[in-house]
Order: C-alpha cells, then structure tokens, then sequence
C-alpha cells in the first residue's frame, strides 16, 4: 500500500465543490484542508466504512469556512493499493 499526497489551491467559492468531487473519487484517505497561511483548519479522515458518517457533517463545516478566507489549500492523501511495496510476489 502506497500513500500519495497531493496539494491543491482552491478559491472560497469552489471549496466544498472541490472537496466533494474528491470523496467520490473513493481512494482517499484523509484531506486536510488549510488557510492561505498554511495553518490546518481541518483534517477529514476518510475510512471505507465511515465515508457516508463523516462526510455529511465535514461538509456543512467546510461550506462554513469556505465564507471566512479567500484562499484554501486542500492536501489529498490517496491510498494507491496494487503495487509491489518492496514485497516478493506470491506464487
């Protein structure tokens, strides 16, 4: 299992669209969004199992913050399953 990060800028307008958009993309792991200073604000662990418990609440406070800056970063963490770790195939 791999873990990636990827960082993306986002405007007020288009926060809780672009967090959205990346829940259902479904191999996600955690997002972590945070204000034009680099401070986190919040991080949304995203397990299999809790996706649709975490999601509705997380996105009535994203929508919220979208109101208090202009400029967000949302860092992605994506869980990447499939790939030789460093581990010997099975035969």
């Amino acid at each position: 299992m791999t873990v990636t990060q990827e960082e993306v800028k986002v405007r007020s307008a288009e926060l809780t669209d672009k967090i959205k958009s990346v829940i259902h993309e479904g191999n996600v792991h955690r997002i972590i969004v945070k204000d034009s200073h680099g401070h986190t604000v919040m991080e949304i662990p995203l397990t299999v199992g809790l996706v649709a418990f975490i999601t509705a609440p997380a996105l009535i406070a994203v929508a919220g913050l979208g109101a208090a800056a202009a400029e967000w970063s949302v860092q992605i963490e994506r869980v990447i399953q499939g790939e030789l770790d460093g581990q010997l195939p099975k035969a």
